[in-house]
């Protein structure tokens, strides 16, 4: 619970701005969603498909399954609530990518999700410029991870959920 605490800590550190703050709990879930997006949409080997006849598997899904396995060293709790998270950008980029066929949008689910990651990723980069401080990830890259369980952190103490 300390590495979590520390993490936790430390990527708070460069987040105390209002703006900034306010920027990272709409881009973070945001940057988090497109690259699911972006990675399930990866072609897939054969394998996957002789492997797993019944179920529509993808590299996001593998990739969350790793993930998952890094929340879970962290804490078990927030891994639940990472892991719902998931689920729902994952059965969110299936509605999304639907409704953008049925629409006969001019784009896809790519290109959705690279301008969804470019824009957040401006907007974050703004907030950091307010705050005055770099993004944690350009320190260590396993903050990327860490964002989202800092959002996350702030809903359990709310609710005062035990992580």
């Amino acid at each position: 619970m300390n590495e979590l605490n520390d993490l936790l800590n430390e990527y708070g550190e460069s987040h105390q701005n209002k703006l900034n703050k306010t920027i990272h709990w709409f881009c973070v879930p945001l940057i988090f969603w497109s690259i699911v997006a972006i990675v399930s949409i990866i072609p897939r080997p054969d394998l996957f498909s002789q492997l797993f006849e019944s179920f529509e598997i993808n590299w996001a899904m593998l990739a969350l399954l790793f993930i998952m396995v890094y929340y879970i060293s962290l804490s078990f709790s927030l891994s639940i609530g990472m892991l719902i998270f998931s689920l729902v950008c994952l059965f969110s980029i299936i509605y999304v990518d639907g409704l953008l066929i049925r629409i006969n949008a001019p784009f896809g689910i790519s290109q959705c999700s690279l301008f969804v990651f470019v824009v957040s990723w401006i907007l974050q980069f703004y907030g950091h410029k307010v705050e005055g401080k770099k993004p944690s990830f350009l320190k260590d890259i396993q903050f990327l991870l860490i964002g989202p369980l800092w959002l996350l952190s702030f809903l359990y103490s709310r609710f005062k959920i035990p992580y």
